[in-house]
This record gives C-alpha cells, structure tokens and sequence, in this order.
C-alpha cells in the first residue's frame, strides 16, 4: 500500500476500506510468520533427528570396522594354522616317500641277496655255527625268530624260511 495514496484518500469509507486492507494484510502476515516458525521449529526437528541418526550410523559403522578387523585376524590366524598344517603334510608326505623308497630299495636288496644260490643257506648255517647242544640250538632259534620274523619291523621272511629249514636239519641230526 502507498501512503501517498492513504493521504489522497477522499472518503471514509476509502479509509475504511483501507483499514480493513491492513487489518487484513497483517493477519496473513501473522499468519506466515507462524507458519514459518513452526516450519523453523520443524526443521530444526529434523536437523536434530537428523544429526542424531548420523551419530548411531557413524557408531555402527566404527562397530562394524572393529568387527570386520576383528574378523580378518580370525581369518589370519585361521590361514596360518592351515598354512602350517599344509606345510607339516607335505614335510610327512615327503618324509613318508623317502622311507618308502628306503623300503623298495632294502626289499630289493633282499630279493638280490636271496636270488643268490645258497647265500640264504649260507647265512642261516652261520646264525647257527656255535649252537652245538640241543638247548643252545632252541635258545639260538628262538632269539634269531624275534629278530628276524616277517611282523617285525625288519623282519624277512625268505631268511626265515632258511633259518627253520636249518634248524629242522640240525635238530634232526
């Protein structure tokens, strides 16, 4: 509104009319101020609920890093153990390859020595040189069959076969 305009007002009711404009015109504006606070109040709701909700997300986030490191140790220590238990095996697999080679190799040994004409019954009249008297000679079986019987663990069994053979002979005769 124009105050030139209220000056050069002619009639009451111009005035009146006038009035009741600003009478009107500063309800509305009372109107929007209350509105605008209660939308300040509003936004100030939000921008507190808002903050709030950022605090316990950030805090969840900080228990999740902590877990998620928490984790990844367990993990860790977890790989380690299966990298140590990988690394015994193969140390036991390579461990266990060399006593089976160890093993064919002695076993052919064996088969060479007893593929020997009369090395067997050579060995096994040996074993038995000093036993002269019956007792000696079962003492002496009995000792050589802990020694050399096939469930033992360097037990032959082609050298046992020549042993019995030569204590049946000695015992007959």
């Amino acid at each position: 509104m124009n105050w030139d305009e209220v000056d050069r007002a002619q009639s009451e009711e111009e005035l009146r009319n006038m009035k009741l404009w600003l009478f009107q015109e500063n309800i509305r504006l009372q109107n929007e101020r209350s509105e605008l606070e209660s939308m300040r109040d509003k936004f100030i709701q939000e921008k507190v609920r808002f903050r709030d909700e950022m605090d316990a997300l950030n805090r969840r986030m900080v228990l999740e890093q902590k877990r998620l490191r928490e984790e990844n140790l367990f993990f860790d220590k977890k790989l380690a153990i299966l990298q140590d238990g990988f690394r015994k095996l193969e140390e036991d697999r390579q461990r266990l390859e060399a006593e089976r080679r160890r093993i064919e190799q002695s076993s052919r040994n064996q088969r060479e020595r007893a593929e020997l004409p009369g090395q067997g019954e050579d060995i096994a009249n040996v074993l038995f040189r000093s036993a002269g008297n019956p007792l000696a000679l079962r003492k002496r079986y009995r000792d050589l069959l802990k020694i050399f019987h096939p469930d033992n663990f360097c037990g032959d069994a082609e050298l046992m076969q020549y042993i019995n053979r030569e204590f049946q002979k000695r015992k007959e005769e």
